[in-house]
């Protein structure tokens, strides 16, 4: 399932290799977290799921409004993941999860639940390379974002903070 879900969504963003090698990085790190931090199997399957659809309202947020910022992201993203995954015959509980997580993902005031908080490490991680953010950005998202003990670990390690 993960296997097609990677493929619907290289589909989704054709022409655009800058998001599909994103949302494959942060779906990357975000197993990683999970694994490491030994998430159970629905609870790492959820966050997967999440993890490769966490940015599909971009598309739409950019036709629309012709910008993407996190919260037009978080507004259009969720009724987009829901018809996608519907089409996967997941459990119903599952899709409103992700559709919750793709919905907060650039929220990070009332973080509920260790699938949310590890999305948004995935992301940090991958966004704070891709931005090229300075050493001193990549310590105050550190001490603002990163929570559990295997992000926080890659994280100094990945730039040496």
């Amino acid at each position: 399932m993960i296997v097609t879900l990677l493929q619907e969504m290289i589909t989704y963003y054709t022409g655009d290799p800058k998001r599909i090698q994103h949302f494959i990085k942060v779906h990357s790190f975000a197993k990683l977290i999970g694994e490491m931090e030994q998430l159970d199997t629905t609870t790492l399957q959820t966050l997967e799921i999440a993890a490769i659809v966490h940015d599909i309202g971009i598309k739409v947020s950019e036709e629309k409004y012709g910008r993407c910022n996190g919260k037009l992201q978080e507004q259009e993203g969720p009724i987009l993941a829901k018809n996608l995954l519907e089409k996967l015959n997941l459990d119903e509980s599952i899709i409103d999860r992700v559709c919750y997580l793709v919905g907060h993902h650039h929220t990070y005031t009332v973080v509920d639940g260790i699938d949310y908080q590890i999305l948004i490490e995935a992301d940090f991680l991958v966004n704070l390379y891709e931005d090229s953010l300075d050493k001193q950005a990549i310590k105050a998202a550190y001490q603002k974002i990163f929570k559990t003990s295997t992000g926080k670990e890659l994280c100094k390690t990945m730039f040496a903070i």
